[in-house]
């Protein structure tokens, strides 16, 4: 486990990562490569400012040194070349300043349209929705029985280009993973269109990067890249029928699961359960974590959520759900059973 740093809207976030990597020096894809090169960039242009600077100020201040008598006060100079020759110097140094911040401007700007041009369809679909606190994820097919909803997380096939269409449900939300492009926004009422692309499988860590409410920094996803045949394979789970119970605890699960209050907010295919207030969870038991990246997806981490969910993330919708010891194992059991 290691520990980064990253900054949000103003705001500086001490990350653990266990999950997935979340940095934008390490990028991942074509954008994140084309945003690095600027990072580079404007980095030894910094440094090499800032080095002259100093070196400047530490040969001004030697050259000067033990030059003044203060007892007497010194009769007035014409000017000397010596002064023109700074004055010569300092208009340089001034105009190279103005062509490194215009030629800065130039680079910073063409990859900019780079970044957010349009690049055709994408290989995939996928709409983003996000909600106060947590991302709905549509996979979207031309045939309309192939597409599927998951949450809070991103599977997308190494090598290809993923068209993403972010909208937002309550706020303005901003979906970034910074190992494989940049910022974009989430705004209600608007549709905007990311392009989405990595050359290396990987586990990404994502978050929104725009102030959103109270638990603005427990909204987080996961990108999966993996191998096209891993993708497919996925993929083609992840558009069946949540799993029948397979045995009678799970079928007791099932039964607390669709007579409670759960049945009220989500769905789950396959079943009388297709409410959209909160997360898919037909297929649940895959996912690396709850609550949007908040806990780790263990059957431990989802009982105490289940149990009381304000404790761990206070101000999302989901009410504390206080059951019976037997129904709620069962609950659990069914659970952990929808792969």
């Amino acid at each position: 486990m290691f520990v980064r740093i990253w900054y949000c809207t103003g705001c500086c976030i001490l990350l653990s990562n266990c999950s997935g990597i979340q940095t934008a020096l390490d990028p991942a894809g074509v954008s994140a490569t084309a945003i690095h090169r600027i990072w580079l960039l404007l980095f030894w242009v910094s440094a090499a400012v800032w080095i002259l600077v100093i070196l400047a100020l530490a040969w001004a201040m030697l050259r000067r040194r033990g030059r003044h008598d203060f007892s007497t006060v010194p009769e007035p100079q014409p000017h000397a070349p010596a002064e023109r020759r700074i004055g010569v110097f300092v208009g340089t140094a001034v105009a190279a300043t103005v062509v490194t911040l215009i030629a800065l401007t130039v680079v910073s700007y063409s990859a900019g349209r780079g970044l957010f041009a349009e690049s055709g369809d994408g290989a995939v679909g996928i709409e983003i929705v996000g909600h106060q606190w947590w991302w709905e994820v549509r996979y979207v097919a031309a045939e309309p029985s192939n597409s599927f909803v998951s949450a809070n997380e991103i599977h997308i096939p190494v090598g290809e280009t993923v068209r993403i269409i972010l909208r937002a449900d309550d706020v303005i939300h901003s979906f970034w993973v910074p190992n494989l492009h940049g910022k974009r926004d989430l705004i209600p009422g608007q549709v905007n269109v990311l392009y989405l692309s990595a050359d290396r499988p990987g586990t990404f860590r994502g978050q929104c990067a725009e102030f959103c409410g109270a638990q603005h920094a427990h909204m987080a996803l996961f990108v999966v890249a993996e191998p096209k045949e891993s993708f497919a394979e996925w993929e083609n789970k992840q558009r069946q029928s949540a799993r029948t119970p397979q045995n009678e605890e799970q079928q007791r699960g099932q039964q607390v699961f669709l007579r409670g209050p759960c049945v009220m907010c989500h769905t789950i295919q396959g079943t009388i359960a297709g409410a959209t207030t909160g997360p898919d969870l037909t297929h649940i038991a895959s996912r690396l974590s709850i609550g949007a990246g908040r806990l780790p997806n263990t059957r431990g981490h989802l009982g105490g959520w289940i149990l009381d969910p304000q404790t761990p993330k206070p101000g999302n919708l989901m009410p504390p759900n206080l059951l019976p010891p037997e129904d709620f194992q069962a609950l659990l059991a069914y659970l952990d059973n929808l792969e």
